[in-house]
């Protein structure tokens, strides 16, 4: 089945060219001309790769990528942009895009930024998939032998700064009609945070309380890395809790509610 590409922009020509070009390509293309139009399809289905402009009338670009990252985390955004917006553009690639491209650009520099983008969203996907049926196959194991992980104390409600209450039983997150429901992995990820707030955790540390098995140095980042960037996607819906999770460079982690 062929990758599923969004072009979202408002330049007929720039839509049609795009088109044609991915459809040579075998890609399965879908336009959209504002910002609003592409929210109404992000809402009924996922695309594996958008190509976004960031200028458009309306909703812009900047906002287009937020929801669709809440929405879909794994889908790669590309921003397409004039020279006039190039600051934006790298600001959009610190919040998660995965590459920008100028206009006028060049064919092959969009196919290349587009393989690339799918390459890398494909190996993520094997990777954790990888990690899931690791942790399936331990915890099955340790049944067999009859190994039990300690649990970490939990009280059912939290309240955090900022008025958020987290119920780890349930593994919810509120904050007044703001909801955010949390997956088994996440909730005990969140749960390990909030027992040690303020201390700095290292990679193998965090994945062993997490997960249940010992890492090497260099796994324990790669195991890390997407179950931290799922969870802040689910803090990001409460602006500033996101922040919340911080890296420490070479380290691992500290959650910090501010």
């Amino acid at each position: 089945m062929s990758a599923k590409i969004l072009i979202i922009d408002d330049e007929k020509a720039v839509r049609e060219s795009l088109k044609d070009i991915l459809e040579l390509e075998n890609y399965t293309v879908t336009v959209a001309e504002r910002g609003e139009k592409a929210l109404e399809m992000l809402n009924e289905e996922e695309f594996d790769l958008i190509l976004l402009d960031l200028k458009m009338p309306g909703i812009n670009g900047v906002e287009v990528m937020h929801q669709a990252n809440q929405l879909y985390p794994a889908t790669k955004v590309i921003i397409l942009t004039g020279h006039g917006s190039l600051e934006s553009a790298i600001d959009a690639i610190r919040h998660g895009a995965e590459d920008y491209l100028l206009k006028p650009f060049k064919t092959e520099d969009i196919l290349d930024s587009i393989a690339r983008g799918l390459s890398e969203k494909v190996e993520r996907q094997r990777k954790e998939l990888l990690i899931e049926q690791l942790a399936s196959s331990l915890e099955q194991l340790k049944d067999v032998e009859g190994i039990t992980t300690p649990e970490l104390p939990r009280r059912r409600v939290v309240t955090l700064a900022e008025g958020i209450m987290v119920d780890l039983e349930r593994r919810e997150i509120w904050r007044g009609n703001t909801r955010a429901h949390l997956t088994p992995t996440e909730g005990k990820l969140l749960s390990v945070f909030l027992e040690n707030r303020g201390r700095v955790m290292t990679h193998n540390e965090i994945v062993f309380l997490v997960q249940g098995f010992e890492t090497t140095e260099w796994e324990a980042p790669e195991v890390l890395r997407p179950m931290i960037s799922r969870l802040r996607k689910k803090l990001a819906i409460f602006p500033g809790m996101e922040d919340w999770v911080s890296n420490v460079r070479g380290t691992g982690y500290v959650f910090d509610a501010k």
